[in-house]
């Protein structure tokens, strides 16, 4: 026999109707209109569930919700299940971690800035070039100099130093800089 149908539900929805109307009186007494009409709404629901069939449907879902949580608590393949998933979600995290580090290590920071970008931009420091003054822009020309001096190349900077000075070299025979 069902479950469901083992119980008498008219008796129990009734007495749980009844007893909520009760306090719903009790509640328009002490506290106000508002109190008691919302405890007498709460109290109509288990009437309306039972004569609207909608009780059985409720039963059926508490019994699969209690026999899931259940399920879940007492049986040690869901725990292996669930510790499974959590290391996923480890390694998920830590890839995300060690591939974010991995791409911002591959990327340089710019070594010269434009001169429309402003010398203030980057700051001092990273605009500056071997050479150059402090303050003074990327192509312009020192104040004291009245001729134009003849470009002079650099030496390119050791290999340890500067990753990017053969690119710069080039860059500054072609007037890009």
């Amino acid at each position: 026999m069902d479950t469901f149908n083992a119980i008498a539900w008219l008796p129990l929805c009734a007495g749980a109707t009844i007893a909520g109307l009760v306090l719903a009186f009790l509640a328009f007494r002490r506290r106000g209109a508002a109190a008691g009409m919302r405890v007498t709404a709460w109290a109509l629901l288990p009437m309306a569930a039972l004569l609207t069939d909608a009780l059985q449907s409720l039963w059926t879902i508490g019994t699969t919700v209690v026999g899931f949580v259940t399920g879940l608590v007492f049986k040690p393949t869901v725990w292996a299940g669930v510790a499974l998933a959590g290391l996923s979600v480890v390694l998920f995290v830590v890839s995300g971690v060690m591939r974010g580090r991995k791409l911002s290590s591959g990327r340089k920071q710019p070594v010269a800035e434009t001169p429309e970008a402003g010398a203030g931009a980057a700051g001092p420091q990273a605009a500056q070039k071997p050479g150059q003054k402090p303050g003074q822009k990327p192509g312009q020309k020192p104040a004291g100099a009245a001729k134009p001096q003849p470009a002079v190349s650099q030496k390119p900077a050791s290999k340890g130093d500067d990753d990017f000075s053969d690119i710069e070299e080039l860059l500054k025979r072609r007037g890009i800089s």
